[in-house]
């Protein structure tokens, strides 16, 4: 049955949310839930304006430059205009007058031709425009320049706090809502940046300017014009704050398509074995229709602004002209009818950086609030750093113990209680248990993704929490059940878990995996390109090349978590053989779902509710006839997730 629109909006626009009682929002290695992007003002604008203009704050020279280029536009702009006067009046009468004529008569251009003298006007009006168009493009290049640098180190900056921040973080929120982050809300900053902040400040001087010179042309005419400026900001910002609106609702709908695209996408698999399409088509039709009719309001509330303000334009212009030619009429204009025409041109022009700076607010105001969710990534808490005395043990024998070790996601519930266990060096130890008994949460607790609540976990003796972070990983490899590889080579996927791995070393690894076999039958063998996470190649492919990534690496902790899961049955029985070979003389972590992955362990640890409530050999545990018993369906390969 399809889903109703409602709940398709709530679905695929909800905003991320905390961790609840049971847990992380999603489990490590899980993709999480599409988050919804914030609108509206900034909480802090003071403090985020003066954070987004601390990135171009050593820009201040260009920053000058820039301000001085956009004076000088915005002067010439207003001069040009004003250039109409005497040639109208010129035209009119053919009387050369003012400080226009002083310079012709110097150049000693003395023809008192009408074409000379015009021409002359003419030429002036030109070089004025030019020095318009010059001003404007390089203050266009320049702004361009600090912008683009300012938005690279904000990248950097974020990019680089991603890359400190403790896993709950990534628990806690959409892999979307990062990358909103990084794509609409950065590049938000830099529409600002760009144009928003001179636009705004070029408006202000053109609008000062330009009631100057139309004070100077005729103080009453320039009475009417100003009377109608209330009605032009209260009619700009109920336009704009209109069209705000329907802007929201058109991103929400589009979010909202392109989240359901996605996931209908890479779920086809799924949406064809349930025959899921027509129930696809039905609600991917309601999100269509919705995004249509809201980039529809959009689309019009956004050309309406034009046109009314316009016409409130025109009759500002039309009462203006009225006027002003009643009072050419009477002799009442001293600057004649060169000077009503400039005037009238101001009055047209005036009305613009009002409509141009009502509308740009609301956009500034949507930039800033996309730099406040920026800054509130880079203003969370790090991963706790090493302790001034943390040790770096050279070698690591991989003795691993967990003393009274309890620890949850959130204070209000307890994942693990009481958990002690030891390995010794080379021993393989499995855990075993129904989903959510919290046999991933240990191998968390190993890397110190997580810190514990109490107790202790240790490793040749020394508490992890007394060792450098980046030495205790080092010193762990893991193959989650979650495949990951990134853009590149084979080669380069494989050597990612020792970067220092010489070719022949990386051959070793894949062979120890068994994956070269099928390296070789690739296209271009181990310099074959992987893209998009490795879906050119199958599951169990990619899971091989996990694995063998974790051979490479020289770490006495190995830690499986149910790394055969996606492979088959006779993929599996050649990764048995080299794990094998991986797990000698290392510490292993398996953390199982099937009974033939555990049969071989040294220790087998059954987890239920947080608890160890059986531990023992395949063997002890059988004899026990307990839960390992009842979970393994009397000794027969069975699953140990299936939920009795």
């Amino acid at each position: 049955m399809a889903r109703s629109l409602e709940e398709l909006q709530k679905q695929y626009n909800s905003a991320p949310k905390d961790m609840g009682k049971g847990g992380p929002m999603r489990g490590p290695g899980g993709r999480g839930r599409r988050g919804g992007m914030q609108q509206g003002k900034p909480k802090d604008m003071k403090n985020t304006v003066k954070r987004v203009f601390s990135y171009i704050g050593k820009y201040t020279g260009l920053i000058v430059v820039a301000l001085l280029c956009m004076a000088i536009r915005t002067v010439t702009e207003v001069l040009g205009t004003y250039m109409l006067t005497p040639i109208v009046n010129y035209i009119a009468k053919r009387e050369k007058t003012g400080v226009l004529l002083s310079i012709f008569q110097r150049l000693q251009l003395q023809d008192n031709h009408f074409m000379v003298y015009l021409l002359f006007l003419l030429g002036v009006l030109g070089v004025i425009y030019l020095c318009s168009i010059l001003t404007s493009y390089a203050q266009s290049r320049i702004m361009l320049s600090v912008s683009q640098n300012a938005l690279a180190r904000i990248r950097k900056d974020l990019f680089d706090k991603l890359q400190k921040l403790p896993l709950q973080f990534y628990d806690t929120r959409s892999n979307g809502d990062i990358m909103s982050r990084f794509i609409n809300d950065v590049d938000n900053i830099g529409v600002m940046l760009d144009n928003m902040i001179l636009s705004l400040l070029s408006g202000v001087f053109t609008l000062i300017f330009t009631a100057a010179m139309m004070i100077k042309l005729n103080a009453w005419l320039s009475l009417i014009s100003f009377a109608f400026v209330p009605l032009f900001l209260k009619g700009g910002m109920l336009i704009a704050k209109k069209n705000q609106k329907y802007f929201r609702s058109q991103q929400a709908a589009l979010g909202a398509v392109n989240g359901y695209i996605e996931e209908t996408v890479s779920g086809q698999k799924v949406v064809k074995v349930f025959c899921h399409e027509k129930a696809n088509e039905e609600e991917f039709n309601l999100l269509n229709r919705d995004l249509k009719k809201k980039q529809m309001d959009a689309i019009f509330y956004g050309f309406t602004f034009g046109p009314i303000m316009g016409n409130l334009s025109m009759v500002c212009y039309a009462v203006t002209a009225g006027v002003g030619g009643i009072l050419c009429a009477l002799g009442k204009m001293a600057s004649g009818v060169g000077g009503l025409t400039s005037f009238l041109v101001y009055s047209r022009q005036f009305a613009m950086p009002i409509n141009h700076i009502s509308m740009q607010m609301n956009n500034v105001f949507s930039a800033l609030a996309g730099a406040e969710r920026v800054f509130e990534v880079m203003d969370q808490e790090p991963e706790a750093p090493d302790k001034e005395d943390a040790v770096a043990p050279e070698t690591i024998r991989g003795h691993v113990e967990l003393k009274n070790v309890t620890f949850g996601y959130v204070s209000e519930k307890a994942i693990l209680k009481n958990i002690s266990l030891y390995a010794k060096p080379g021993q393989k130890i499995a855990f075993v248990g129904s989903t959510g008994a919290g046999k991933t949460t240990i191998t968390n607790l190993l890397n110190r993704f997580y810190d514990i609540w109490e107790g202790e976990i240790t490793i040749d003796g020394i508490n992890i929490m007394d060792m450098k972070r980046d030495v205790l990983r080092q010193n762990i490899a893991m193959v989650l059940q979650d495949t990951h590889l990134f853009t590149g080579t084979v080669m380069e996927n494989i050597r990612y878990g020792r970067p220092d791995a010489t070719d022949e070393d990386v051959i070793a690894a894949a062979k120890t995996a068994s994956a070269h076999s099928f390296i070789m039958r690739l296209s271009d063998g181990y310099n074959t390109l992987i893209e998009g996470d490795g879906t050119n190649l199958s599951q169990g492919q990619r899971q091989l090349l996990n694995i063998a990534r974790a051979a490479i690496s020289h770490a006495p902790i190995l830690v499986l978590d149910e790394a055969t899961s996606s492979v088959d049955t006779r993929t599996e029985r050649h990764i048995e053989h080299g794990m094998d070979r991986l797990m000698k003389d290392r510490t292993t972590f398996v953390i199982a779902h099937r009974l033939s992955t555990v049969r071989n362990a040294d220790a087998i640890m059954v987890l239920e509710n947080g608890e160890i409530i059986e531990r023992g050999s395949h063997a002890e545990l059988l004899e026990m006839k307990g839960r390992y018993y009842t979970l393994s369906a009397g000794g027969t390969d069975a699953d140990f997730d299936k939920p009795e």
